[in-house]
């Protein structure tokens, strides 16, 4: 039997994080959307399925069926929203970032353990290619010991406007949350992080474009960057170790063919092509170098609700840990401190 879901805002999050994937699933109903006011446009694409539109929240918190409680709306109303749907008995998935600060983050985990409930962050990009390609050959164990990882996320999008909020409207909190999560999963809580967040298209704005983040493990570092002004391609992943080299370019192309129209379980949705598998050099136990081509595991954000489906009903582990989603928020908040 299917659980029956509500996502909270009808915003972009929505329509392209989690409705292609959610109506996929044999797992979930999605019983309600919650706008502030109705978008008979939005509406009218999802016609051919059973879902009650709704502008009152009330309807949605009233109704006992709702067992999950997808939020997908601004940043700043996460941490009232999450504890007000878990203090009436559902369980809830919250869009990047979390909350704003660690506190509040301790706060909605402690709510949900006092009434046996799962609240957690939506971190999609756990299973982007790309991420789960790196997954693959860090798990094959052909470069020895880590010595040095670059995940970038760079973009050529000029705009000097002043761009006005707090520290939860900006570059970090909004990409940073997912590339600092993708590294936490891997190795954990670092030793010491090193921050560099700017404003870089216009100096008077009052939140960040810009960052360069290291973490310090032992023996490795992890740099993490995001930029808006890079016109030639970098690559999405570079990572060096003891015994070799690997290097990828072109992130996980899930996003760009919804986009186009394309939709999960489409010929050729989110593939990679042969031009952009990540490229390996290693050497081998007779001492040769070895240069091959790594084929792109395919993405899926769908496997986020496969999980919480997996923990909700079989009490296996949540995918995000309260302490990796901890980590990272302690992370993105030291940030500004």
């Amino acid at each position: 039997m299917s659980l029956k879901l509500a996502i909270i805002g009808f915003g972009k999050s929505a329509n392209r994080y989690h409705l292609p994937y959610l109506l996929k699933q044999k797992n979930f109903e999605v019983k309600y959307i919650f706008d502030l006011k109705s978008n008979p446009y939005l509406e009218e694409q999802y016609s051919d399925y059973s879902i009650n539109f709704v502008t009152d929240i009330e309807t949605i918190l009233a109704d006992k069926e709702v067992t999950v409680v997808t939020l997908c709306t601004p940043p700043s109303t996460h941490y009232e929203l999450g504890k007000r749907f878990l203090e009436s008995g559902k369980n809830v998935v919250i869009e990047k970032p979390f909350c704003e600060n660690i506190a509040d983050a301790i706060e909605l985990q402690t709510i949900a353990k006092k009434r046996n409930l799962l609240v957690q962050p939506y971190q999609n990009r756990r299973f982007d290619s790309d991420y789960l390609t790196l997954k693959k050959v860090l798990d094959l164990d052909y470069l020895g010991d880590l010595i040095e990882i670059e995940s970038q996320f760079n973009y050529f999008r000029p705009d000097t406007a002043v761009k006005t909020g707090g520290q939860m409207d900006g570059a970090f909190y909004g990409m940073g949350v997912h590339l600092i999560d993708q590294m936490v999963a891997l190795f954990g809580k670092p030793k010491r992080v090193d921050y560099d967040l700017r404003a870089v298209q216009n100096k008077e704005s009052q939140t960040e474009d810009f960052f360069d983040i290291h973490l310090f493990y032992e023996p490795s570092k992890v740099r993490i960057k995001s930029s808006p002004l890079t016109a030639m391609e970098a690559p999405r992943f570079v990572v060096h170790g003891t015994n070799g080299s690997y290097i990828k370019f072109g992130p996980d192309q899930q996003e760009n063919d919804l986009k186009t129209g394309l939709k999960p379980g489409d010929r050729y949705f989110g593939e990679d092509t042969p031009d952009c598998f990540g490229q390996l050099k290693y050497l081998n136990a007779s001492g040769e170098w070895i240069t091959k081509s790594v084929q792109s595991e395919q993405g899926n954000y769908g496997f986020f609700y496969d999980s919480l489906h997996q923990a909700l009903e079989y009490n296996q582990s949540k995918l995000v840990s309260d302490e990796e989603a901890n980590i990272v928020l302690q992370i993105l908040q030291d940030g500004y401190c």
